[in-house]
């Protein structure tokens, strides 16, 4: 048995996070990871993902200028380059940074057996670890894999062997139209492949519709088949191919890849009983769960907000929060304090980094109408902006902000063009400020810049 302040199940970038906040705070804090330390995120998602898409992005964006000619992907060279992002998948260097930041590594699956124990199976046989103070379950998601039939068995790629990918598909079929979906569609057109891709509805339905007609259309003249509407009926590996039955037919791949959406990994680890039906748990904004006073969930786990960013973000609170609690200390849980993560319900930022980007934060004109605010929507075309011409060539681009008219504030933006991932960071800012529009005039953006966007969304609103 090993005591200690603090133990934290998970140890991708969101436990990292958590514990780092923790043993900064004062505390003592032993982290529990069955696989790679560092996550999803640093072998599965964000890192090797980006390594795979930026190359094709930035051969565009130099063929978009006039005086620029020649160039070529080599597929071999940007696997070579995604290896290097995600560490050839060899955690030490993580390992290395746990162990300078003063956080004990165990190895194994960690499940709790009771009030703040957490009974760990490794290679090595069992360690029982008693929390002085706090649980913290930061055990991320996993792919969602629908009940088609045949599809289990037809032996289905998910974003993990997607981004892991050592031969490229001549022919790939990707199922949905999230994030993921139309990730994966730009990299593998970029690395060569065929693909196709079948959605049940429009793309990127979570952010303002014309955000998924343009990447939609972007991926259409690339090359890629584009189904939205799409009802699979059946999917089925003979040999070397898969078909998949569709409602407008059938279409033939080397392999199929599910990006459906992902789910909580809450099952199984000894809290079943307190998870709803979607296997989340009920967490307040300090991401401690409802009715306890040592149980917390952040991240995916928590199921707030699938983001790796915002993840980390409720991770510092967590930490913070913890470590205040057990010195007795001053807890700040009013809405935007130090101890709580109030941007998840209303100041998400979010990049889908396809060609064009599409990039938004805090709420959608639909969202904010559902929460009852009083909105005016301002469009605007991005190619207007004296700097995108200057970026690229034709530059094809767009702009929603919408404002809550009482309050006289931006609560939500929407980008897609190229460049908008790096613009979006300033949305977030004036929404988590709550600027007035008014004050916001006199943030006078540099010329020429993408960023005369804020100059001429405040003009379309009448300033």
């Amino acid at each position: 048995m090993r005591e200690t302040d603090v133990v934290v199940i998970g140890a991708g970038p969101v436990g990292e996070n958590v514990a780092d906040r923790a043993v900064r705070g004062g505390l003592e804090v032993v982290i529990v990871e069955s696989e790679l330390v560092g996550g999803e995120c640093s072998y599965w998602a964000c890192m090797p993902s980006k390594a795979l898409l930026r190359p094709g992005a930035a051969l565009r964006a130099a063929q978009s200028v006039a005086g620029v000619t020649g160039g070529a992907l080599d597929p071999a060279a940007i696997l070579r380059r995604r290896d290097g992002f995600a560490s050839d998948w060899d955690d030490s260097g993580q390992v290395g940074w746990l162990r300078g930041a003063g956080i004990e590594l165990v190895r194994g699956r960690g499940r709790i057996e009771g009030e703040r124990r957490v009974l760990v199976d490794g290679d090595g046989g069992q360690t029982e670890l008693v929390a002085r103070h706090a649980v913290v379950l930061a055990t991320g998601s996993a792919a969602r894999i629908p009940d088609i039939p045949g599809l289990r068995e037809a032996r289905p790629w998910t974003s993990r062997e997607a981004t892991s990918v050592g031969d490229v598909p001549p022919r790939l079929v990707v199922l949905g139209g999230g994030v993921v979906a139309v990730e994966v569609a730009t990299m593998f057109a970029d690395l060569g492949s065929s693909v196709t891709v079948l959605s049940r509805s429009s793309l990127l339905r979570g952010m303002e519709p014309f955000a998924g007609d343009l990447v939609r259309d972007a991926l259409r003249e690339r090359g890629v088949v584009v189904r939205e509407g799409a009802r699979i009926d059946e999917v089925r590996r003979d040999g070397g191919t898969v078909r998949v039955a569709f409602s407008d037919g059938e279409v033939e791949a080397d392999e199929v890849v599910v990006a459906t959406g992902r789910e909580a990994r809450t099952r199984d680890l000894g809290v079943d009983d307190l998870l709803d039906a979607r296997g989340l748990l009920d967490v307040d904004d300090t991401l401690r769960v409802r009715g306890s006073d040592w149980l917390y969930a952040a991240g995916d786990a928590a199921g707030r907000v699938l983001l790796t960013h915002q993840g980390k973000y409720e991770a510092r609170a967590v930490g913070d929060v913890i470590a205040a609690r057990a010195r007795d200390g001053e807890v700040d849980d009013a809405p935007w304090g130090r101890h709580v993560a109030t941007a998840d319900h209303a100041a998400v930022a979010q990049v889908v980094f396809t060609d064009p980007e599409a990039a938004s934060a805090g709420l959608t004109a639909a969202q904010a109408e559902d929460r009852g605010i009083r909105t005016r929507v301002v469009d605007y075309d991005l190619a207007n902006v004296a700097g995108a011409g200057l970026l690229a060539d034709g530059y094809a681009g767009r702009a929603r902000a919408v404002v809550d008219e009482d309050r006289g504030v931006l609560v939500g933006l929407t980008l897609v063009g190229p460049g908008s991932g790096e613009l979006i960071h300033a949305a977030t800012i004036a929404i988590v400020g709550e600027v007035p529009l008014a004050r916001l005039w006199h943030a006078v953006p540099a010329y020429p810049t993408l960023s005369e966007l804020w100059l001429r969304l405040l003009e379309e609103y009448g300033l």
